[in-house]
């Protein structure tokens, strides 16, 4: 059966897909993508993943590829659909995941004619990607290649399909192939040479996202973010600020207190007091990374590098003195959540969720007070993988990343009698910023064990405790910053027919909780009813006791 070029133009797309080790592919529908999306029903070796909205349709593919480590394709339409894939382009490139934006469009002659639903497509992305343009089946046959190129990071290809786009009916695949394994692709590292560690200059590791095991390091006194591989020698980053210090006394003995050099891995952001230590002048700092970038706040680092070599050993005394700075802060922290005139407020729900981790669990949390918390409350640990968008650090798209991440690991268990485990800890606002991302067809793959807590403190929380949240400035806060919604979450769930839980205080939280780990509706919604009013107070008693 003759086939018309733009159809057949898509079966190669697809193949050549394929060859760069596609196994998922997100859709969203629209005319001109036809093509494609009609091909895409016919190999079943893919896992297709159909959206309505392109913005959290590519927030989908990068919660994929984030635990596959896989290119994700997510295809739509030409026009500003594709612009809608802007953000999640920008996370992808700086977190380094393999989003690929699989874009229709006219054919070149067309672009500046006026013709309806097209725009300028190729090198939109230009100051984050390249575009790469696709018109024959010859130009297909460069597309492993391109994927290949782009490396741990996003692409953008941009299919011109001319009329007519599709045949009268589909003639069945004589090739067809057997579902595809999705098991996760080894990392790919940037190797940017060695460095020389002398372990006898009082050294701290600041391990953040994107960070690795070093075997070398693993004795190092290290203060890890959430998404870093768990320490054997953790420091809470609330100790920071005493290790800043530079000396602390007690009676008449007297402790030096300061790391005489940090050892940066990965992309650490979170802390303000950590980073300090980060940009420190009088530290000496070396940073290490897998990729093309390195976290180097203060441009002053001795070196750079991915291997370590290491010489002489950690001073014992130095190990206690972190250790004993560790212990004092994760024991303020947990004093002060006793304390009731700070209320119920986000680190709670983070101890709360912290505290009911197994392994095998999977955790997604949120760019904006909830990893922080997470944080503080005794994150990483191991056996719990823990995603969070801190490439570019946005609030965006964060259920479609839950979802994604939650997809992706329960199809590594095809066996497993129930899905394994995936909480999500999200703020109302980041819950509300990508709420169609709870918009999931009655045909597609659906989690099957996902826990969305939403901390509903009214608004913006983590503003409370920065400048904007400066008893000064109070009087216009709540409007220009804080933006309340005053949104009934629990109607929206309705609506898009997700179970939802409502818990007004702790004990209803570890409850929810810890029913989710023997029952799971498919996607849930536990909205935990927290407060803000508390959490300058709560930050600024943590900084008394421990800055």
């Amino acid at each position: 059966m003759s086939q018309p070029p733009a159809f057949e133009l898509a079966h190669h797309v697809i193949r050549r897909c394929l060859d760069a080790e596609v196994r998922d592919v997100v859709l969203c529908p629209g005319s001109r993508n036809s093509p494609l999306s009609f091909a895409l029903t016919q190999y079943p070796e893919l896992r297709l993943h159909v959206r309505v909205d392109e913005r959290s349709a590519s927030f989908l593919a990068l919660g994929l590829s984030r635990v596959t480590r896989r290119p994700v394709p997510v295809v739509m339409t030409s026009g500003t659909a594709v612009a809608e894939c802007l953000a999640a382009v920008v996370e992808a490139a700086h977190s380094h995941q393999r989003l690929v934006v699989l874009s229709a469009d006219r054919p070149s002659r067309l672009v500046g004619t006026g013709a309806s639903q097209t725009i300028t497509q190729l090198g939109l992305f230009s100051s984050v990607i390249p575009s790469h343009q696709i018109e024959t089946a010859q130009d297909t046959h460069r597309i492993p290649d391109i994927i290949q190129a782009a490396g741990a990071g996003p692409t953008h290809l941009n299919i011109a399909f001319d009329t007519p786009l599709l045949p009268t009916e589909l003639a069945p695949r004589e090739d067809t192939q057997p579902r595809l394994a999705p098991t996760p692709l080894p990392p790919q590292v940037w190797d940017h040479g060695e460095v020389c560690i002398d372990l006898r200059r009082r050294p701290l590791v600041i391990s953040g996202d994107e960070a690795w095991e070093i075997e070398e390091l693993a004795d190092l006194p290290t203060l890890a973010e959430p998404t870093a591989p768990a320490p054997f020698h953790p420091v809470h980053p609330a100790a920071a600020g005493l290790l800043r210090k530079g000396s602390i006394s007690q009676g008449e003995y007297q402790v030096d207190t300061r790391p005489e050099q940090v050892i940066v891995v990965g992309h650490p952001t979170l802390h303000r007091d950590v980073l300090a230590l980060i940009s420190d002048s009088d530290i000496d700092v070396i940073c290490l990374s897998q990729t093309a970038q390195f976290t180097d706040l203060g441009r002053q680092a001795s070196a750079y590098g991915t291997r370590v070599r290491t010489v002489g050993a950690v001073d014992k005394q130095w190990q206690k003195i972190c250790h004993a700075a560790s212990d004092l802060a994760a024991d303020t922290i947990r004093q002060l959540l006793a304390e009731p005139e700070y209320g119920f407020h986000g680190v709670h729900v983070a101890a709360a969720i912290s505290d009911g981790l197994g392994v095998g669990d999977t955790l997604f949390v949120g760019a904006s007070n909830p990893v922080r918390d997470l944080s503080l409350v005794g994150l990483p640990f191991g056996g719990v993988p823990t995603y969070s968008p801190r490439g570019a650090a946005g609030i965006d798209g964060s259920i479609s990343q839950a979802v994604g991440i939650a997809l992706a690991t329960q199809a590594l268990a095809p066996t497993d009698l129930r899905a394994p485990r995936t909480i999500a800890y999200l703020g109302d606002l980041t819950f509300l910023h990508d709420i169609n991302g709870l918009a999931i067809g009655p045909t597609e793959p659906h989690p099957e064990n996902l826990t969305l807590v939403v901390a509903n403190d009214g608004g913006g929380g983590i503003f409370e405790s920065l400048e904007s949240g400066a008893p000064g400035l109070r009087e216009h806060f709540e409007r220009v910053v804080a933006t309340p919604t005053q949104v009934d979450i629990a109607a929206l769930c309705q609506g898009y027919q997700v179970h939802y839980r409502r818990v007004e205080n702790l004990e209803e939280l570890l409850q929810a909780l810890a029913d989710s780990v023997d029952y799971s509706p498919g996607m849930e919604v536990i909205e935990v009813m927290t407060s803000r009013a508390g959490r300058r107070a709560f930050h600024e008693a943590i900084r008394q006791k421990l800055g």
